[in-house]
């Protein structure tokens, strides 16, 4: 494997190629559409399917449709294309089979601009879609990351026979930066045993989310929750950094992620005894290791490009045990490392008892 300088929407097509994707559904929409036009070009090289459908509503139907049949399926889009794909990713939750989406975000509401935001928080996370649901949902902060998650939304969607999200800002759909892509993986042969594939020789199945008695749609939805408890429990993922000995703990993910580890390292190196947690899950949210954290500081400080979304979580995280203070921009604006270090300074100089 070698190293190669990648746009992080390629990076990501390439990577759900690599990974063994066999149908690519999408519509074009900025700042997602060079994921798009890679899939447009490789898929047919490779002999699979890609169709550039109607609209985004057409695109996650066919996502639905292919899913059931047991194949690697995806699409991807931004901000206001995954609004419209919301019925049907209730539909794919209540029909149990697995898929992959991926969101690169956009500055909003409404149509907004084509800047990188974080403001599909709650989109994603909540449900992405009517009923008693949540996604998994990952977040790269980096062109490697993007690459390396990819590959586990595949499996995890598998695994789980559910909806697993991608999701990342326009800075790193947009950003290019040197990373290492998988080698390809064969195209599974062997179906699963819930796989619509032809009912000749066998008892037929039958993939749907209606359920017309009350009785039936609450075993549908006590199964559903039984297996979202299990990923909740086991599915937790972040990273962390200097959290043995902080007072204050940065907890921020993405791109945002990043500049607040800017903003962190100068921070200690200065003596202030801060730390950086990014949660790599959005679902399942990282709340175990935050509580536990809570434990041992001061303060968390949440650093989102969004008017505080992820803030609300950490907020259930903690407790009540500790503070739990926010700074961000909206709108595409990037918080850049020296409003996040201002932001830590001030807060520190606002809790005397954390060391400096």
């Amino acid at each position: 494997m070698s190293v190669e300088l990648l746009k992080g929407n390629v990076a990501l097509a390439e990577a759900a190629i690599r990974a063994g994707v066999e149908a690519y559904f999408g519509y074009p929409i900025t700042p997602q559409t060079e994921l798009l036009e890679h899939m447009a070009k490789r898929m047919p090289e490779l002999g699979r399917v890609f169709v550039q459908a109607e609209s985004e509503v057409a695109a996650i139907n066919m996502v639905y449709g292919a899913a059931s049949t047991g194949v690697r399926t995806m699409t991807s889009s931004s901000s206001p294309g995954i609004s419209l794909m919301q019925e049907g990713f209730s539909y794919i939750a209540g029909s149990e089979v697995p898929c992959v989406i991926v969101d690169i975000m956009r500055g909003g509401p409404g149509l907004g601009n084509i800047q990188p935001s974080q403001s599909d928080y709650f989109q994603v996370t909540r449900s992405a879609g009517h009923g008693d649901y949540h996604p998994i949902v990952l977040a790269p902060a980096s062109v490697q990351e993007a690459i390396d998650l990819m590959t586990l939304a595949f499996d995890l969607a598998d695994e789980y026979r559910h909806l697993v999200f991608v999701v990342a800002d326009g800075l790193i759909g947009q950003m290019m930066e040197p990373a290492t892509l998988p080698p390809m993986q064969p195209i599974r042969t062997e179906k699963a045993d819930w796989a619509l594939t032809g009912a000749e020789g066998r008892e037929k199945r039958i993939i749907t989310s209606l359920e017309l008695t009350a009785p039936e749609l609450e075993a549908v939805n006590l199964r559903l929750q039984d297996k979202l408890q299990t990923i909740r429990e086991t599915e937790q993922r972040w990273t962390e950094l200097w959290t043995d000995d902080a007072r204050l703990i940065v907890v921020s993910y993405g791109s945002a992620g990043r500049i607040a580890e800017t903003a962190v390292r100068r921070a200690r190196e200065e003596g202030l005894k801060v730390g950086l947690l990014r949660p790599i899950t959005l679902w399942p949210f990282p709340e175990d290791r935050l509580s536990a954290l809570a434990d041992q500081i001061d303060a968390f400080l949440v650093v989102e490009m969004n008017a505080g979304q992820m803030w609300e979580d950490v907020r259930l995280a903690a407790g009540g045990q500790v503070p739990v203070m926010f700074a961000g921009r909206m709108g595409g604006m990037v918080p850049m490392p020296e409003e996040i270090y201002e932001a830590i300074q001030q807060l520190v100089e606002k809790l005397p008892e954390c060391p400096r």
